[in-house]
């Protein structure tokens, strides 16, 4: 998993919390719209760098020296 996504996944996590712990309806709202924002950085950071390591593995180096 990149930085990235991690980052995301940690975020996503602690607005999930601060969700939880929120008094007011729209403050808590806002936290849960923001931990699956979050979520879905995340799974898109990941779906990225799945993608970049199969091409880069594609791109294997024939050439001869």
């Amino acid at each position: 998993m990149t930085t990235t996504a991690i980052f995301c996944r940690e975020r996503a996590e602690q607005s999930a919390r601060d969700a939880a712990s929120a008094q007011l309806d729209n403050v808590r709202d806002r936290y849960l719209r923001a931990a699956v924002a979050w979520g879905e950085m995340a799974t898109r950071a990941e779906k990225t760098a799945e993608r970049r390591a199969v091409n880069d593995h594609a791109k294997v180096d024939f050439s001869v020296d």
